[in-house]
């Protein structure tokens, strides 16, 4: 992997990572299309830096959930479990399935104009309620579950799992800003847990030391490098991601992805999205 990829792939990490776009598609895309064999290590230092991210912009959030009398701490867990399960029991398998043969941007084009659909939808029903004067609600059990289940769902590269919990916990009549502090909050857990599971995978297995023995110096300069980028640029990602739930504001991610899915299928058709 060039150095200059490397600088891409952090830099479309950070932005979609916590913009309502799904991360894994884009890097996935740009995997193929780079014809990258991808391996577990850039996508875990990239993961780890949007986590980064997320702590800095939320550090007070994070430390309050350590006090009394830990509701918030209490919801977070119970958001993440499905998540979680869905992760253990099928993360890879799903994920090998959609990334690998030769129909890899059908899927992925598919996942996103569902995104794109449900962004669509939940603007539409928030300024709908807006004009009706109806009052949203703040983090209960009726938010929480179908966040929990829209995170599990968003294994699926193309299912943004900032947007699909944003918009389940919207739907569900959440406080939008509410609701996105918490969406960012239970990235967290997920991000360093699969961080955790995938990196004592690739040591035990030994595909982190032979990746970077066969890359050398040029490796790592680039995983640092991606890593530090995608830091960086989920900083920015989460405040353009806070103002646009301010005003309901989906539309643009929406048509983005609607056109991005239309590359997809064009790209996977014409043969650029060969096999890694």
């Amino acid at each position: 992997m060039e150095i200059w990829q490397a600088a891409v792939l952090g830099l479309v990490q950070g932005l979609t990572e916590f913009l309502p776009v799904s991360s894994s598609g884009h890097l996935i895309f740009l995997q193929r299309l780079f014809g990258l064999d991808g391996g577990l290590f850039i996508p875990l230092v990239l993961h780890l830096g949007t986590a980064v991210a997320v702590c800095t912009v939320f550090f007070k959030d994070i430390l309050s959930l350590f006090k009394k009398p830990f509701k918030t701490l209490g919801f977070l867990a119970l958001a993440t479990l499905p998540a979680g399960l869905a992760g253990v029991l099928a993360g890879d398998s799903v994920e090998d399935f959609i990334s690998g043969g030769n129909y890899v941007g059908i899927f992925l084009s598919v996942f996103f104009l569902i995104t794109a659909a449900v962004l669509f939808m939940t603007e539409t029903l928030v300024k709908r309620r807006a004009k009706a004067g109806k009052e949203s609600g703040g983090i209960t059990f009726k938010t929480v579950i179908p966040m929990g289940f829209a995170q599990a769902v968003a294994i699926l590269p193309g299912i943004s799992r900032s947007g699909s919990t944003i918009c389940a916990g919207t739907l569900a009549n959440g406080n939008g800003e509410e609701i996105a502090k918490f969406s960012f909050l239970m990235s967290i857990p997920v991000i360093l847990g699969g961080f955790a599971v995938d990196l004592v995978k690739g040591l035990l297995n030994g595909e982190i030391r032979q990746t970077f023995s066969d890359g050398g110096v040029n490796f790592a300069v680039a995983v640092a490098l991606g890593f530090v980028i995608s830091a960086v640029v989920g900083l920015f990602a989460i405040k353009v991601m806070l103002k646009a739930i301010k005003n309901a504001n989906y539309k643009w991610f929406s048509l983005y992805l609607a056109i991005f899915s239309a590359v997809c299928l064009v790209l996977n058709f014409t043969g650029h999205l060969g096999a890694i």
